[in-house]
């Protein structure tokens, strides 16, 4: 599987370890940046860039990091297409991919640590997007895209 990260500054030290586990299990990588934890950068840049490139099917999955976790999932969810979660332990990441279909996972470098973090990773991974009633829902999810498109 192909998977874009991408980070701010604060979630740099993060974004590398969970690009160096999606590696070492296999999947290929795709880099965004940050470049480094001590230039000040802007996480909606980087939350719009992994977003932007799930939703373009340039890779399969996204995952985005900042401080809090918060600012890159809104700034990843402002791209059609894209359902970013974000998670804080190992049930919220595989809930997120089982009954949301979340194809961005978020995190909070300063909320999470890195074991449980990698953890999550795993289980949001491992999980299988749920059918049935969760598919109504994602359906709906997806109405609010074209909604939101069709307003600018």
């Amino acid at each position: 599987m192909k998977i874009a990260i991408g980070s701010d500054h604060a979630g740099y030290e993060l974004k590398v370890l969970v690009g160096e586990a999606l590696t070492d299990w296999g999947h290929e990588v795709l880099d965004l940046g940050a470049k480094d934890a001590t230039t000040s950068v802007d996480y909606p840049d980087f939350g719009a860039a992994v977003g932007s490139a799930v939703a373009s099917k340039q890779v399969d999955l996204g995952v985005a990091v900042c401080g809090s976790g918060i600012g890159i999932s809104i700034a990843a969810n402002k791209v059609p297409g894209v359902r970013a979660a974000l998670v804080h332990d190992v049930t919220s990441a595989h809930l997120a991919r089982e009954h949301n279909h979340a194809n961005v996972l978020c995190f909070g470098s300063r909320l999470i640590g890195s074991v449980v973090a990698v953890e999550a990773l795993r289980a949001w991974l491992d999980a299988t997007p749920g059918e049935g009633r969760h598919l109504q829902r994602i359906d709906k999810l997806s109405a609010l895209d074209s909604v939101a498109s069709e307003g600018k």
